[in-house]
């Protein structure tokens, strides 16, 4: 998210650690975030990243592919993200 639209202002390192809201809780939790080729993420860059929840129990079966999310620093949204793929099967919700 760039700068203007409520971004971060400096740029974050791979290791950062934003909150990671999803819409279908107000539970929110860290976000340890890997950055996929690219060591410093600039405001408004895009890039992938391999996110480590640390709340994983709350988010237990309730995530899916696609799904979108928002990384925040207290309450305000500095991004958006979605997922590609989801690694920990515990996270995956069921299909059905």
């Amino acid at each position: 998210m760039k700068t203007g639209q409520g971004g971060r202002k400096t740029p974050a390192n791979s290791g950062y650690l934003p909150q990671v809201k999803f819409a279908f809780t107000e539970m929110q939790t860290s976000g340890q975030q890997t950055f996929i080729n690219k060591e410093t993420v600039y405001p408004g860059d895009k890039v992938d990243a391999k996110i480590k929840l640390l709340s994983t129990d709350h988010f237990a079966e309730s995530l899916t592919e696609e799904m979108e999310f928002e990384f925040r620093e207290g309450l305000t949204v500095i991004g958006t993200g979605k997922i590609k793929y989801i690694i920990n099967d515990k996270l995956e919700k069921a299909s059905r």
